[in-house]
């Protein structure tokens, strides 16, 4: 009799592995999930209405004015500081928020074990989120600030009053604005990162950057100009002044500007640390 064989499948073991997961794919990863939430959409077209809008808003009523002011005010009058004044005193509100829902939203939802499973090497989901997070707000903050200084200098055209990216220090203020409010953001990712909490986040940096400024000049005159110059906040006021001296008792423009990256890095790098060693 003759005997029927059944031929077995060949196992075959699976490929091994080879190297590891990188930053290229995080980054495509986080960019998706960044622009997946429909709040982000909302939180940046408020960014844009709120700088544009605010800025339009200033220089139209100042151009109303104008005829009524007096000398004085008109001779320190800056239409660049005017135009760009939405982005940087409100528009660093709003963007302090999404800074602060990037990270921390995560962990409200419990979606940051599953961005940890996925991705299991912490520091470079850190990074990912961070670089995301910071070229978008970037994008946007430019677009604000070029958008609110060409309408609001053809809103001033009618007082003869006006700037050109070309004289000094204006291109450096328009700038300096978007590269100020997202620094601001950074500093309310970094924050987040430290405390996973996003309402604890916004208020402690909106205590940071808005609150104690105030509480500061409570203080004696010599003793207000000697803090001044550390706080996070006087980097935006000295970058956007474009006419007459900087005030005597702030480091340069971009000196000033350097303490609050400063700032932002060290938080940043402490967020990465406590990011890397906690429990998701």
């Amino acid at each position: 009799m003759a005997t029927t064989t059944q031929s077995q499948p060949i196992l075959t073991a699976l490929p091994p592995a080879s190297g590891r997961a990188g930053l290229g794919g995080t980054l495509a990863s986080e960019f998706t999930k960044i622009r997946s939430v429909r709040s982000t959409y909302w939180t940046l077209l408020v960014l844009l209405v709120v700088s544009v809008g605010i800025g339009a808003a200033i220089s139209a009523g100042t151009a109303a004015s104008w005829s009524h002011m007096a000398a004085s005010d008109r001779a320190t009058f800056d239409p660049t500081q005017a135009s760009v004044a939405g982005l940087f005193y409100l528009g660093q509100l709003v963007i302090v928020v999404f800074g602060a829902m990037t990270l921390t939203a995560e962990y409200s939802t419990g979606m940051i074990r599953t961005s940890l499973t996925a991705m299991p090497r912490r520091t470079v989901v850190y990074a990912a989120k961070a670089a995301i997070f910071a070229v978008v707000a970037l994008v946007v903050t430019f677009v604000a600030a070029f958008i609110s200084f060409f309408l609001g200098q053809l809103l001033l055209g009618s007082t003869h009053d006006i700037a050109t990216l070309s004289q000094p220090n204006v291109l450096r203020a328009v700038i300096g604005s978007a590269l100020y409010v997202t620094l601001c953001g950074l500093f309310a990712f970094a924050v987040g990162a430290i405390l996973r909490h996003t309402a604890g986040t916004i208020t402690a940096v909106i205590g940071l950057l808005f609150v104690i400024p105030i509480l500061v000049h409570l203080l004696p005159q010599s003793w207000y100009q000697d803090v001044e110059r550390w706080l996070p906040d006087a980097a935006g006021r000295a970058l956007s002044v474009t006419v007459g001296p900087p005030p005597a008792h702030l480091f340069p423009a971009w000196g000033q500007f350097a303490v609050f990256a400063v700032y932002t890095a060290v938080l940043l790098v402490v967020g990465a640390v406590l990011f890397r060693k906690r429990d998701a």
